[in-house]
């Protein structure tokens, strides 16, 4: 409940410990906290004029607002409040299938495919009320967020059969079940939601932010839909995006300040905002490590690790300044073959630590992602899922086609398996050599040797650890997984030549996420 009191504890705790002198209410300035959403969307976006849809858990009150933005301006038009929130719908079902609330959503999302939306009807029936402008309202009966200290309560267990999972147990088809349910319902409602926007506000173009803009299946119903012309997503859609929404709301809202839409994707630059380090800082870094490493051309570089790739080696990749956001997107990856047919399996059990059913990205040069997927546009962000292409498609026997639950999972789907989710979707990066040439020199060279023009792309850390930041995170997660190869800058590191005593037990050193 504090969150409600921030502005006005701010103000007393600044009254008593500065001079009396200094107006402090003329320097403090509070930015709500979906109106940063919806600043965070917009103003980075290559759109003049745009609606706007943020959806969370909830942030002050607001758990869902609809706003228009056009030039320098963003007025909020309507909003729904706690305790009706999406984004809470389904951390309810995250709890209850056994993942850990604000960081396991996009877990539930991984293993809809397993199983059937049979609880959808149910859900609507029982949970939620949705209203012919979209909007919508929870039957808090079932659930104890807002006033006890879990999501659900026994009534809710009492209309799905059981109590919750508990964390690390078996799943079934039951949790798979559940997952496609409240997956299906969260389309349902984003795809309502939008086509109210698009009638009653007359706009071409969507902005998207917030937790539940991170639900990339859903956003790619709706681009398919194509309930919008043009659809632009914030990456960094969950609240670390607050910070940049709050800065660009003072920038335009409050100093007035003059916006020229980007003439090219967008401004965000790739995302790639964070830290980067010098080739000189990384040799002194390794050294103190007692690494043993190899500095190469940059041409030499990307000619080794794409023979490595080439080969089904696991690749560590840092490379110029970090990523904002939660997706790794080719400067603090680990990348692979998707051809092999074991690699999703491999990468989840050896170097993520994490559930086996987990899927794996694409990061596909951006002139040929048509070719591999059902999918002609810009991506470059991670948080659009589209289907591969059918001619890419691997028939599957009879004996494969009666499979159910997680036994699907060893079933080559196509011809990159490492990247096709069981229902032959996938998590598209489109790679554009303007924001991150080495990565689309590598993924190219990669093609020229194997005619493949993507790569396997996670995140560099396991589980529950934080993505690597700095050369020593890199070579120390290096050495605490089953990584065959590290390329930080123009250095190249081989597991094999390592001193073994370096080693680090990664396994169990975070708490499960």
């Amino acid at each position: 409940k504090d969150k409600l009191f921030q502005k006005s504890t701010l103000n007393k705790e600044l009254k008593a410990a500065l001079d009396e002198n200094i107006d402090w209410r003329e320097r403090l300035l509070f930015s709500e906290h979906h109106l940063s959403h919806a600043a965070s969307a917009f103003y980075p976006s290559p759109f003049e004029r745009a609606a706007v849809l943020t959806l969370d858990g909830v942030g002050e009150w607001t758990t869902t607002s609809i706003a228009v933005g056009s030039g320098s301006e963003l007025k909020v038009l309507k909003e729904i409040h706690f305790p009706h929130s999406l984004g809470l719908l389904y951390s309810a079902f995250t709890y209850y299938t056994g993942f850990k609330v604000n960081s396991g959503e996009y877990k539930v999302m991984g293993l809809a495919p397993y199983g059937e939306p049979r609880y959808s009807d149910l859900i609507k029936e029982k949970l939620i009320t949705i209203a012919s402008d979209g909007s919508f309202q929870l039957d808090m009966s079932y659930f104890d967020y807002a006033t006890g200290l879990t999501m659900t309560n026994k009534k809710f267990n009492a209309l799905f059969g059981g109590p919750p999972r508990k964390s690390e147990t078996e799943l079934t088809q039951r949790e798979m079940d559940l997952a496609a349910s409240v997956q299906k319902v969260t389309e349902d409602i984003v795809i309502n939601i939008a086509k109210v926007i698009a009638k009653e506000t007359g706009e071409k173009n969507l902005c998207l932010a917030g937790g539940v803009a991170l639900n990339c299946v859903a956003n790619g119903i709706l681009l398919r839909e194509k309930v919008f012309d043009n659809i632009w997503i914030q990456p960094a859609a969950g609240d670390a995006g607050g910070a940049l929404g709050a800065a660009l709301s003072i920038w335009y809202l409050h100093h007035k300040k003059e916006r020229n839409s980007s003439s090219n994707r967008d401004s965000m630059k790739g995302a790639f905002l964070g830290p980067g380090f010098e080739d000189n800082e990384i040799e002194s870094k390794l050294k103190s490590l007692g690494a043993v490493y190899k500095r190469l051309s940059e041409e030499d570089l990307i000619e080794e690790v794409a023979s490595a790739l080439a080969t089904e080696k696991a690749v560590g990749w840092m490379q110029g300044r970090m990523e904002f956001g939660p997706r790794a997107l080719g400067a603090r990856s680990i990348i692979a073959d998707p051809r092999s047919p074991m690699m999703q399996k491999q990468l989840n059990l050896k170097v993520k630590y994490r559930e086996s059913f987990r899927p794996f990205a694409p990061s596909v040069l951006r002139d040929d992602v048509n070719d591999w997927f059902e999918h002609d546009s810009d991506s470059p962000y991670m948080l659009f899922v589209a289907d591969v292409q059918k001619d890419k498609h691997r028939t599957m026997t009879s004996d494969e086609e009666e499979l159910f639950g997680i036994d699907k999972l060893n079933v080559p789907r196509s011809s990159v398996p490492a990247i096709t989710h069981i229902d032959y979707s996938a998590r598209i990066q489109t790679v554009h050599e303007d924001t991150n040439s080495k990565y689309h020199a590598v993924i190219s060279k990669f093609k020229e040797k194997t005619g493949c023009p993507l790569v396997v792309n996670t995140s560099f850390n396991v589980r529950g650890e934080p993505i690597i930041c700095s050369p020593e995170d890199a070579f120390k997660c290096f050495m605490g997984t089953d990584l065959d190869i590290l390329a930080v800058g123009n250095y190249l590191l081989l597991k094999e030549d390592q001193n073994q005593e370096l080693k680090e037990n990664y396994e169990e050193r975070y708490e499960l996420d």
